[in-house]
């Protein structure tokens, strides 16, 4: 009971095909336009489906990933043997067997056997991953060289690959921003376009020869045309013109072609946007904003160098920052737990957040702590030893971590976690989109002015010893000033910051693809994809204009032309088909790289 698209087309055919009656029952005579009435229906048909076929083409990503999962599976029963099971039938915690050339079933931990498994439908990573025991695998992939057994961890729509579909499918049938105006201008439209249609009608039915003559004076210019000799069937023929080519198909589909096409390209890249109001945000950045560790670092730190004060045995004092270590799960204290065995007992263990831990030697009753020399109160004073060798150790881009023995410092730890392949290029490439990269860490300023000389940014965009919880406030300060700022971090503890920013970007594996903190999740764990989806989403912004243009121009030409005589019932059935080809085949760009990357 609303007026939508196709009302214009129904108003139009359903005109030509009154008037063919009543001339034909009423002997009016003249010519009857039963054979436009069917023309028109049939080329709109005709464009409706070509336009279905080439919309098709823009979802061949979605269509790609619901293929991926196999519909059976090996399972290995109590005795070893293998059983083929629908997948349905899967439980969590049962074991199943893949060999060379399997797709994972459902996602779920290697516990037998080492391979390689292709992963790049899902993360676009073209490198196979190998695994072994306690590595991960994800339900779509490939086993590629090795027999696998994996104990089943999710199935059915708790994979990671039903969580990529679900994000997928929402990003292309969602609505941006933009799209409003185009909606804006629907609502009214079609009542307008009526109004103009019966003007034309009431134009060419009272005045016929006022009419013919503007017709006439303008052929010269434009090209000749015959209109119908009779004022009624001028009238008739004149509105279901105007009604025909002025059907608004081609602005409804400029906004949603192009968030379906620029979402499919990003998918078969392994890029995961939320929706079209991400990318939206995404096309209007001008500052990006990058925390360290994890994202512009591998994300695992090794112990590079140990110093001793006092009369210590370095091997003891691993043995109790490892103490102190093995109950974290951050980074740094991984690698400093890595492949130490300790038998000292911790009490009152605590972890400061941004700042270190600390616990109770029980067999000395004394306090350790492990984290940074400035939280360390009692730490060295400046130019003394320790210092003097922090700095050393900072100027090459390490990270030093100080172990404290009832506040007094007792050994340095440096840990360098190397920066990923390609970072320089990653912040130059959107320095050259006119993008300003900023890093954020918690390092000290020397360690990050260190960082910030090897991926050649200025002292000016990096901001040293800022803490997790001030991240999101850092990311206020910039706004403030009116900056549109991109948050890309881990996902580890930059969810604030994620959520403040005007775009999140979380880079991550498969694995954490539905947390809800981001915008725009990174399948990969490289950060050379954040310039691709950044482009991209520029690139679809700047076809939905240029769409929406194009369909604006096409009905403020088509429109006059039609109430003018110069255009029949039929031929304005033709264009309005092209206008809506135009409209996709210009969003279909989009999944060319070369237009965006």
């Amino acid at each position: 009971r609303g007026a939508n698209m196709d009302t214009l087309v129904a108003l139009g055919s359903t005109t030509a095909y009154a008037y063919s009656v009543w001339a034909l029952f009423g002997a009016a005579g003249g010519h009857l336009y039963f054979m436009e009435a069917a023309a028109i229906i049939t080329l709109i048909s005709v464009g409706h489906w070509l336009e279905a076929r080439v919309s098709e083409r823009a979802s061949t990503s979605l269509r790609a990933l619901l293929e991926l999962a196999p519909a059976t599976a090996r399972q290995c029963n109590a005795a070893g043997a293998e059983i083929e099971v629908p997948v349905a039938a899967l439980k969590i915690g049962d074991r199943v067997a893949l060999r060379p050339g399997d797709r994972v079933p459902v996602d779920g931990v290697v516990v037998e056997g080492d391979s390689a498994v292709d992963e790049s439908m899902l993360t676009g990573e073209s490198r196979p991953v190998d695994k072994a025991p306690g590595a991960p695998v994800y339900a779509g992939t490939m086993n590629l060289s090795g027999r696998l057994v994996a104990r089943v961890t999710a199935t059915g729509e708790t994979t990671a690959l039903a969580a990529i579909i679900r994000a997928v499918q929402r990003a292309q049938t969602s609505r941006a921003g933009i799209q409003r105006l185009g909606d804006r201008v629907s609502s009214v439209f079609v009542p307008a376009v009526v109004l103009i249609a019966l003007a034309a009608a009431l134009w060419w039915g009272l005045d016929y020869e006022q009419a013919h003559h503007v017709n006439q004076r303008l052929a010269p210019f434009l090209w000749t045309a015959h209109p119908p000799p009779t004022p009624l069937a001028a009238a008739v023929v004149a509105a279901a013109a105007v009604l025909i080519i002025a059907c608004p198909c081609a602005m409804g589909l400029a906004t949603p072609a192009a968030i379906m096409a620029g979402a499919d390209a990003a998918a078969r890249r392994g890029i995961l946007i939320r929706d079209g109001v991400a990318l939206e945000k995404a096309g209007s950045i001008d500052t990006v904003i990058f925390d360290k560790t994890g994202t512009l670092t591998e994300g695992r730190p090794a112990v590079t160098g140990v110093e001793v004060l006092g009369e210590l045995d370095p091997q003891r004092a691993r043995e109790l920052a490892a103490a102190l270590a093995r109950h974290s799960t951050h980074p740094f204290s991984r690698a400093i737990a890595g492949g130490i065995t300790s038998d000292i007992e911790i009490e009152g263990w605590r972890e400061v957040r941004g700042a270190g831990l600390e616990g109770v030697w029980r067999d000395r009753s004394v306090r350790l702590r492990l984290g940074s020399l400035e939280w360390l109160v009692e730490g060295p004073a400046d130019g003394g030893p320790a210092q003097a060798r922090a700095r050393v150790w900072r100027d090459t881009g390490a990270t030093v971590i100080g172990l404290s023995l009832d506040g007094k410092l007792i050994a340095l730890f440096a840990l360098a976690d190397p920066l990923k392949p390609g970072v320089a290029e990653v912040l130059r490439r959107l320095g050259g989109k006119g993008l300003r990269p900023l890093l954020v860490t918690g390092d000290s300023a020397r360690t990050a002015a260190a960082v910030a000389r090897q991926i050649g940014l200025a002292e000016a965009d990096v901001f040293a010893e800022v803490k997790p919880e001030q991240k999101a406030g850092l990311v206020q300060q910039l706004q403030s000033r009116g900056a549109r700022v991109a948050f890309v971090g881990d996902g580890l503890n930059d969810g604030p910051a994620l959520e403040q920013a005007d775009l999140g970007i979380a880079v991550s594996k498969a694995s954490d693809v539905a947390r809800e903190a981001a915008d725009i999740v990174l399948l990969r764990s490289d950060i050379e994809a954040v310039p691709e989806c950044l482009g991209l989403a520029r690139a679809t912004l700047r076809v939905i204009r240029q769409n929406l243009f194009w369909a604006f121009f096409y009905n403020a030409l088509g429109v006059p032309l039609a109430a003018l005589g110069f255009m029949s019932p039929v031929l304005c059935a033709a264009a309005m088909g092209l206008s809506d080809l135009v409209v996709i085949g210009n969003a279909l760009r989009l999944r060319g790289r070369r237009w965006w990357g």
